[in-house]
């Protein structure tokens, strides 16, 4: 029992500090290469890593046309529009304001179970989405009080808001996946592929060069996101999922900005004001609103 105890917290610290991580690392991936390679890169990388483990465990890797055609899907929104949208938005902003914009996807995938499977929505996450709607502009009051079209930390809010809906529907997809019983590994390693290769033909058809950063820290990088941030830690976290249920686990999504904040604090200057930190923690608030509600969208899919 202490072991398995031991076992699950070290899966849920490790997917924290990982993926609370990740939003500094991609900062080294901006500049030379443009966002769509760099995605490209990330998961083709990552996908090749899962299809070598799926090869080792000799898992089946046959699947439909139909079950092909909703793996591009999940990696058409999840593993492409989502992280495009996040390399973009981390140009105008800091990782630290990006990630706390990106945990925001815990309300609107509330909203989207809705749409897509008629789930209730309770009291509660209509409240912590109005709290959440409230830190997000007290975050960005100044500029919204500043405002024009070429204030770029309101674009850099745009398109995170962006990616947040990309990642959301990128959710539903993965629920409506479960009716299909599409194993997990598997389908991660299609689905990333499928995303890489749709990263790499948007990027193509705008006529942007395909180039490499030869610089040691976008290698280092791109490694770090493909290995721990795409393979291991979204592992660990379904890891989580199945031990002790989505109820629980969402929890990750809510720490993991914390992480973010510190990192971006000591090497990014992060620079704190009342609004902002007022802000983060109306998020923070919000987002506990929403993952202390049952789990209704488990049981719409079922």
């Amino acid at each position: 029992m202490i072991k398995i105890i031991n076992s699950t917290l070290f899966l849920y610290i490790f997917t924290v500090i990982v993926w609370g991580s990740t939003w500094f690392t991609i900062e080294y991936q901006l500049g030379v290469v443009p966002h769509e390679y760099s995605s490209f890169y990330r998961f083709a990388l990552a996908s090749l890593m899962l299809f070598v483990y799926c090869l080792y465990k000799k898992l089946p890797l046959k699947f439909s046309l139909h079950n092909h055609l909703w793996m591009a899907l999940l990696g058409l929104t999840l593993f492409c529009l989502n992280y495009l949208m996040v390399y973009e938005a981390q140009e105008y902003l800091t990782s630290a304001m990006a990630s706390v914009i990106f945990s925001s996807v815990l309300i609107v995938n509330i909203f989207n179970s809705w749409l897509f499977f008629r789930t209730p929505i309770s009291k509660e996450v209509l409240i912590g989405a109005l709290i959440g709607l409230v830190g997000i502009v007290l975050i960005f009051w100044k500029d919204i009080g500043d405002f024009s079209f070429e204030n770029t930390m309101l674009y850099g809010l745009a398109v995170s808001l962006l990616g947040v809906l990309a990642a959301s529907v990128g959710n539903m997809v993965s629920f409506q996946t479960q009716k299909y019983q599409l194993p997990v590994m598997q389908m991660n390693a299609f689905a990333m592929g499928y995303g890489a290769l749709l990263s790499l033909l948007i990027g193509l058809v705008q006529g942007k060069p395909l180039v490499y950063d030869t610089a040691p820290a976008y290698s280092i990088s791109m490694i770090y996101l493909s290995l721990f941030g795409s393979v291991l830690a979204f592992g660990a976290y379904l890891t989580l999922l199945r031990r002790i249920g989505i109820h629980k686990a969402t929890y990750v999504v809510v720490l993991f900005p914390a992480v973010a904040l510190i990192i971006s604090t000591f090497f990014e200057g992060f620079v704190w004001t009342w609004p902002i930190a007022i802000g983060i923690l109306l998020i923070g608030i919000g987002n506990l609103f929403v993952v202390n509600r049952k789990d209704l969208t488990k049981k719409a899919i079922n």
